[in-house]
């Protein structure tokens, strides 16, 4: 029988938390789901395990392939995925037991394209919660979609600048439920790391939202996203980002341009460059670096030189800023490298610890 639900679960030296995830997945309310487990070239115990539990429970698939990044991985999935539904997993994170049956009863009781949910972020020792101002249930239809969803995945506009943290809450795909359909008749695939750097979950969603006629959200907090795993692609510092930024900003101005949408769009992706700033800086100043303080302020005096960032931070309006903000963002403008550096020491320590 074709399972509702298809979970793509991209893997590569998961050992540590691989069973954690799994029993959450096979302890699901919903029974009808395929799990697509996708072993990236792993080098640890990652298939073992993977194996121990296929043959436990039918329900489990494994795609055994040498190593090509979670962007392959996930195309794989979506490539073999038989489910009406396709949902995203990553293998360090776990979700609630009602997840999948509590989004899939309101895809199927209005036939919504895409549902999402918000979720926790967990810290080893403590929980946040990812909060949005919005409603317990929200619902877009046909091109509010696209006004409002594909809009703010580009980027936030007017008093949506006032929290740069939450500029890509809105573009994770472990959050949401995908209509199979939407996804396989438009061809929406993930585009490789190694050429955007990041940020491939927010492109991904930028093409389904344009396509997509409906979309709900669901304010209920039922993914758990793991933030104490060292060993995941966004806790390690990566040297060639500002470049690979560069190649993301073509492709979201390639796709706004091709699409005719508009100069709210425009603006939009205007500051998203002038925001990822903080994300730019922060993978400076990462441990992973293992440069001294005067080489990570070296290098973001050349992150504040890049002509890109200095064109866009030259249109950024200041006025929904707090404060703290707008102290970051003035130190970027005027190319203060020393106070910028020091707000983003803060600022490190600061996400990591506060409650």
């Amino acid at each position: 029988m074709k399972p509702k639900i298809s979970i793509i679960v991209p893997i590569y030296n998961m050992e540590e938390y691989l069973s954690r995830c799994l029993d959450t997945l096979l302890g699901q309310e919903l029974n009808s789901v395929e799990i697509i487990t996708i072993n990236d070239g792993s080098t640890d115990t990652s298939l073992q395990i993977l194996h121990k539990y296929e043959a436990k429970d039918k329900r489990i698939t494994i795609i055994n392939k040498e190593n090509e990044g979670v962007s392959a991985a996930r195309n794989d999935g979506i490539n073999i995925a038989k489910g009406e539904y396709i949902g995203f997993v990553d293998p360090d994170d776990w979700i609630n037991p009602s997840m999948y049956k509590d989004m899939l009863l309101i895809a199927e009781k209005e036939q919504i394209d895409i549902v999402m949910c918000s979720y926790f972020r967990e810290f080893g020792t403590h929980s946040k919660e990812k909060t949005f101002d919005l409603p317990n249930l929200t619902s877009y239809f046909n091109k509010d979609v696209q006004t409002y969803l594909t809009r703010r995945l580009v980027g936030p506009v007017k008093e949506e600048i006032a929290n740069p943290e939450l500029l890509d809450a809105w573009g994770t795909v472990w959050s949401k439920l995908y209509r199979s359909d939407l996804l396989k008749r438009n061809n929406i695939y993930f585009v490789d790391l190694s050429e955007i750097g990041s940020n491939e979950d927010t492109l991904f969603n930028i093409h389904t939202s344009y396509y997509a006629k409906s979309f709900v959200f669901l304010s209920q907090p039922y993914y758990h996203y793991w933030r104490a795993n060292d060993k995941s692609i966004t806790s390690k510092h990566n040297p060639e980002l500002v470049r690979q930024f560069g190649k993301l900003y073509n492709r979201m101005e390639g796709f706004i341009t091709e699409k005719k949408l508009g100069d709210e769009f425009q603006l939009a992706l205007n500051n998203r460059i002038c925001l990822n700033t903080l994300g730019l800086g922060l993978n400076t100043i990462s441990k992973g670096s293992n440069h001294s303080i005067f080489k990570q302020v070296n290098d973001l005096t050349k992150i504040l030189n890049n002509h890109k960032l200095k064109r866009s931070l030259d249109q950024l309006e200041f006025k929904h800023f707090t404060l703290i903000w707008k102290t970051f963002f003035f130190f970027a403008k005027k190319r203060i490298t020393i106070g910028l550096y020091m707000m983003l020491v803060s600022i490190e320590v600061l996400r990591k610890t506060v409650r």
